[in-house]
Order: C-alpha cells, then structure tokens, then sequence
C-alpha cells in the first residue's frame, strides 16, 4: 500500500464512523419517561357492626374469711384428748369436739352442787311443814285474829326457799363449768392455726386456736373513678339497703391452667382510700371449699384475679387495641381503598380490645395493619384482594371516608 494511504485511511475511517454514528441518534427512537411504580403496602381489614358489649370491670384481692374466730378456753384445767381434725388446716363440722379438757374436777363440783340442792329441799320442804302446824296450832287454841308471820315462820320458808333457788343455780353453773371441758365447734369451718396440743394445762381465756367458718369467703377488690362509671354498686343507706348483687368471676392461675369461681360484689366500703382515691369493695365465694373436679380449695391470703360484670353497652364498636393510633385514632380505609385518619369516642377498654360509639357507620372499614408513617390519602391494597391496576401519570387524591 503506497505510503501516503497508510496516511490519510485511519482519519477517513474515523470520520466515516463518527458520521455513521450522528446519523443512528439523530434518527433513533425517543425514549419514554415513566414514574417508577413502588407497590402498594398491603393491610388487613376490619369491617365494623354495632353491636351490645358487656363490660368487665378488672380487679385483684386477697382472700379473706367471713367468719373468723379465736377459739378460747371457758375453764381451766389439763388438755386430755384432741380431736382428729384439730390440726392446721383441719375442717370441722358444728357441735364437733376438738379438745377435751379434765372433767374430773367439774364432775365433783356437780356431785357436790346436786348434795346441796338436797339439803336445801330438805331444809324448805320442813320450814312448810312447821309452817302448816303453826297454822293448826293457831286453830286449835280459838286465837282470833290472822296469826304473825313469826308465828307462820313465813320468814323462815323464804328463806329456805331462797337457799333452794341458790343450791340449784349452783348446780347449773356446776353443770355448765363441766360442759365447759368439751370444747366444740360454733360453726362449720377450718383451722386457721392451733396453739395448744394434748396435755398442756390452760386457763380460762387462753386462745386454744384461730379457726374461720368454711361456708364462704370475702375478696376485699380496689376500684378506681374510671372503672365505677359502668358499675351499678350494692349501695348501703341509713334508711334501706340495696338488694341487688353483681355478679364477679375469680381466677387463679394453677400451674398451666386458670381455675375459676363464681361470686358476689355484696357491699361497698364507707370510705375511699386515701393515698389511692380508690374505692373498695367486698365480694363474697359461696362454698369455696366444696370438691369439684381438678379445681383446688381456695387458701386463705391467696391472690385472685376478678373481673365484675358491669353495665351492657348497646350500639357500639368493638375494636382491636392494634388497630389504635395512640390514644383514639384509626386508619380508615374508603371505597377506592384509600386511607384516612379518625378520631373515635372511647368508652371503655378491656386488655384486648376498645369500644367506641363512633363516630363510625356500619360496614365501614378499619385498617387492622399499623402504618406508623402513613399519610392521609395514599392507596392501600387490601389483603386477600386483587391488586389495583397500575396507573401511569400522576396520582390523583382520593376522596375521604
């Protein structure tokens, strides 16, 4: 190849190239420009119907007796014999024997009492004697005139009268210091803690044993402002008292299950609490002791949870605690699957849920999805339906629900 082609063939080349390239993009096709589709967040929905709610009012006690007692001595004396359920914990039925103290003494006291009312009967039944011959005596001799009681010996049979009556009150107490010895149960119930045992000597007034009636128990629950606005309370008045009792339900958790019990809001306190401001009130658990089932007896001091029955709310929504925003607001979401937000009128709420009286309409929907950043008006997709088409161009706004 002669030399001066070597020369001008590569700046040929490259200009050839460079117009071959001009002419490509000059006369290319224009490119599109499209907003990027980002996906729609996908939430899950709640539609709402009015319906009646009751309330359940939460409270924790501690169980107490209705019926306690400190069992105490009436004589002295030595502890001989002690019933079988004379123990802690121990249940007893009434008139039960629990101790038995030495009757000896009490058994010779009341031979002694009865060998005086003997004497004493003996004593009056001769005074009436000398008194009915005083009396013919005074016949006998034609003496005008009612006799003097000297004569009669009225005096004398008063008195013997008077020794007779005291012989037999005597022997009563005599009678009632041995019945004493025994000492049995007023009521049915169960051995709180005992403090003596067999052959210990005790005096009158010694506390034998603290027991508690088995027949029911009483649950002292806290209540605040709040929680009294839909209860209907037992109250107590100077000139009547409310018969009405609210219904309670107790729970104990028991290793892996939850036992219940049935009781009774019964009265209220006369004072409120001073640190709290809390009011509280007394239910009462009939025959908490009865076998049934699996279920334990209840134990004095232990904590149970209870929920009282209130007030039946009509026409309201119930709604998930995880559909609130803060304190009252809810993701609505509209027809064109659009949000917006709204502020609800709350009356109550439970651990899982609120209940609103609105304002809200039946079959409208609530977002169950949390959607922390969301905006008014954006476009959800709802879980479980088709997605929306895909739109090009500018969104437009969504009206509001």
């Amino acid at each position: 190849m002669p030399r001066f082609l070597r020369i001008l063939l590569p700046p040929v080349i490259l200009l050839v190239s460079l117009g071959i390239a001009y002419t490509l993009i000059a006369n290319g096709p224009e490119a599109e420009r499209q907003r990027p589709q980002t996906p729609l967040p996908v939430v899950e929905v709640l539609t709402v119907q009015p319906q009646p709610y009751q309330v359940e009012i939460p409270s924790r006690g501690t169980v107490a007796p209705l019926t306690e007692s400190s069992l105490a001595a009436e004589v002295s004396g030595r502890i001989v014999a002690v019933g079988d359920n004379f123990r802690n914990g121990g249940f007893f039925e009434a008139g039960e024997t629990l101790l038995q103290i030495d009757p000896r003494d009490y058994q010779n006291a009341v031979t002694v009492a009865r060998s005086e009312l003997t004497l004493k009967e003996l004593a009056l039944a001769e005074e009436e004697a000398r008194s009915r011959q005083a009396r013919l005596d005074w016949k006998k001799l034609n003496l005008t005139g009612e006799p003097d009681p000297l004569v009669l010996r009225t005096p004398q049979r008063a008195y013997a009268e008077a020794a007779l009556e005291a012989a037999r009150a005597n022997l009563a107490q005599a009678e009632l210091k041995l019945e004493r010895t025994r000492i049995s149960a007023p009521y049915p119930g169960r051995i709180l803690e005992k403090h003596v045992d067999r052959g210990q000597y005790v005096s009158a007034g010694t506390t034998l044993a603290d027991i508690y009636a088995s027949d029911a128990v009483e649950v002292r629950l806290p209540l605040g402002n709040e929680q009294l606005r839909y209860l209907q309370l037992p109250e107590e008045y100077r000139d009547a008292t409310t018969t009405g009792f609210v219904p309670v339900k107790f729970s104990i958790r028991n290793g892996d299950r939850d036992d219940y019990w049935d009781g009774e809001l019964i009265r209220t306190e006369g004072t409120l609490d001073i640190k709290t401001r809390q009011l509280f009130v007394v239910a009462r658990i009939a025959d908490p002791y009865r076998h049934k089932g699996e279920r334990p007896p209840l134990k004095i001091g232990q904590f149970v949870a209870a929920r009282i029955v209130g007030d039946t709310l009509d026409n309201v929504y119930v709604i998930p605690r995880a559909a609130i925003h803060g304190d009252y607001t809810v993701h609505m979401i509209g027809t064109d699957n659009r949000l917006m937000r709204r502020d609800l009128e709350i009356l109550w709420r439970d651990t899982n849920h609120v209940i609103a009286a609105g304002p809200l309409e039946a079959g409208e929907r609530i977002s169950l999805t949390r959607l922390p950043f969301a905006a008014d008006g954006i476009e959800v997709q709802i879980k479980g339906e088709e997605p929306p088409q895909k739109k090009t161009g500018k969104q437009g706004q969504g009206s509001k629900s």
